[in-house]
């Protein structure tokens, strides 16, 4: 299938045909449908004509809502289940045995530790010190962090912020020619354009000169913009290509969890990451939702290797082949920089005992003393955090968000905009940015401390997919972050209360899209 795009060339706008849900996707997407409604209808069956097979479903049904209750998830998670578990039989449980969490098979799971233990060495108790005598309460941040992320504090790294797409592009290019090892790539979205076009002749002349280039995508993410077998084309060339966790048909949770990182690793000395992904809109070659608001972070220095481990782990869980050492891949040199940062990943469990960035945001908002300064595409979040949002706000915190006007997903922007009354009404300012669509994910507080990356405030990011971002402490970068918002929030709109003009249905529409927000 195909569909048109309209690229701006210059005073030009061109049309261009794309690969729209290639066969491969279309088959599975129906495999699942398929596979979910035959396991509901031989259910409903046997309910129907063997008369003790009811007591057994209604059984199952209270078993299902006592074993939801008792999870540690979110209780905002739990609610459209236990919905789903007690007012629609059999389809209900069916539905959650079927999608509610994805379990990684034994082989995985030990492929996972064997990589997970591969850890970089690095002692940090001089880094932690020098953040806890200039403030106790930031060092506990960082500690905290630490061990929920497993990664390590850096001090002596050079931090460069672009605060649109072609910025980062045109800088990634340029250090991607300067590759003189190997290159890794990973990309929630890839497309072929002008972005990815001349990103791709640089790997396969860098593949000539006998540097080792792997890239690597999210299956799901790449739906509508790769051939279902894009990754052999790529190996064609010499390029080790591999999807991230392809999808096959199978009616569990493989929608889930799906690789959401944006990270570039060159000679293990330069990393990228951001909210960039590999695709012209990015860069605002193509205009679909407006101008395209987005960041990129390029780190230098020894916190790189920490965007070389999350790379080589996703890597591994794709490829079967992959045995690398990452030590081999590590790099140690130093830029002379003042601050610190954590590189750090995210993502579901049993990779993650607990949402690593989401605590990153509350810890902000918590024990901010001035400011929290935030830019998300999405505000789809739970009770927790609204709570922090608005207790933030009423002691006196200045708490800004800048959200999309140009939206991309209707349904999505209706969610988003469903939590503004309640947070305006908190004295928590919001801003749509009037040119289009933000991408970017920052979050910033008090000239001190800022965290960069993938991370979206909605359940995809927050709960599912895996993420990544840099926490940044006593950086000069940070002032170039908040700049860079501050200039957002002159073209952006200042919502007040009140603005939000709904009538009986749209409150209606609004309240389910909140209920069910947690499934989106």
């Amino acid at each position: 299938m195909k569909r048109k795009i309209v690229i701006n060339d210059g005073n030009k706008k061109v049309e261009r045909e794309v690969t729209y849900v290639p066969f491969r996707y279309i088959v599975a997407i129906l495999l699942v449908v398929l596979e979910t409604l035959a396991v509901i209808a031989v259910m409903t069956f046997l309910t129907i004509y063997l008369p003790y097979f009811y007591f057994a479903v209604v059984l199952t049904q209270f078993v299902v809502a006592i074993a939801i209750i008792n999870r540690k998830d979110n209780p905002d998670y739990k609610l459209p289940w236990l919905f789903f578990d007690m007012l629609i039989p059999i389809v209900g449980f069916m539905l959650y045995f079927m999608f509610y969490s994805r379990k990684l098979s034994k082989k995985q799971v030990k492929r996972l530790n064997r990589m997970v233990a591969q850890r970089t060495e690095k002692d940090d108790g001089a880094e932690l010190q020098m953040i806890k005598e200039c403030d106790q309460t930031i060092g506990s941040q960082a500690v905290m962090l630490k061990k929920l992320s497993d990664s390590h504090v850096y001090a002596n790294t050079d931090i460069r912020y672009y605060p649109l797409g072609e910025h980062t592009f045109a800088a990634m290019v340029e250090d991607l020619k300067k590759a003189e090892k190997f290159i890794f790539m990973e990309y929630f979205i890839i497309e072929n354009g002008l972005f990815w076009d001349t990103i791709l002749a640089v790997l396969k002349d860098k593949v000539k000169s006998g540097v080792e280039v792997r890239v690597m995508y999210d299956d799901i993410g790449c739906m509508t913009t790769l051939s279902g077998s894009y990754y052999k084309q790529l190996r064609k060339f010499g390029i080790k290509a591999v999807p991230f966790s392809r999808l096959r048909g199978q009616a569990n949770n493989e929608f889930n969890n799906r690789n959401h990182r944006k990270i570039t690793v060159i000679d293990g000395k330069v990393g990228y990451t951001g909210g960039v992904n590999i695709a012209d809109e990015y860069i605002n070659r193509i205009q679909r939702f407006g101008h395209w608001k987005d960041v990129g972070l390029r780190l230098q220095g020894e916190a790189v290797n920490e965007l070389t481990r999350l790379f080589l782990i996703d890597y591994g869980i794709s490829d079967k082949k992959a045995d690398d050492n990452f030590s081999d891949y590590y790099c140690y040199e130093q830029c002379e920089q003042d601050g610190y940062c954590i590189p750090f990943g995210d993502g579901p469990k049993p990779v993650y005992d607990r949402q690593v960035a989401k605590s990153v945001i509350l810890n902000m908002l918590n024990q901010a003393k001035r400011y929290v300064y935030i830019t998300t595409p999405y505000l789809i979040i739970d009770s927790e955090l609204i709570e922090a949002l608005e207790n933030a706000a009423i002691r006196g915190i200045d708490v800004r968000i800048i959200t999309p006007h140009v939206p991309d997903k209707k349904l999505v922007f209706l969610m988003t905009r469903s939590h503004y009354n309640r947070l305006l009404a908190a004295g928590v300012k919001i801003y749509e940015y009037e040119r289009g669509f933000v991408h970017a994910k920052t979050y910033i507080s008090d000239d001190e401390t800022a965290m960069v990356g993938t991370v979206n405030m909605d359940y995809r990011s927050l709960v599912h997919h895996f993420e990544n971002g840099v926490w940044i402490y006593k950086h000069d970068v940070i002032a170039d972050i908040k700049n860079d918002f501050l200039c957002t929030q002159e073209q952006s709109i200042n919502f007040e209360l009140g603005m939000l003009k709904e009538n009986l249905f749209q409150r209606f529409i609004r309240a389910m899209a909140k209920v069910f927000s947690p499934l989106f």
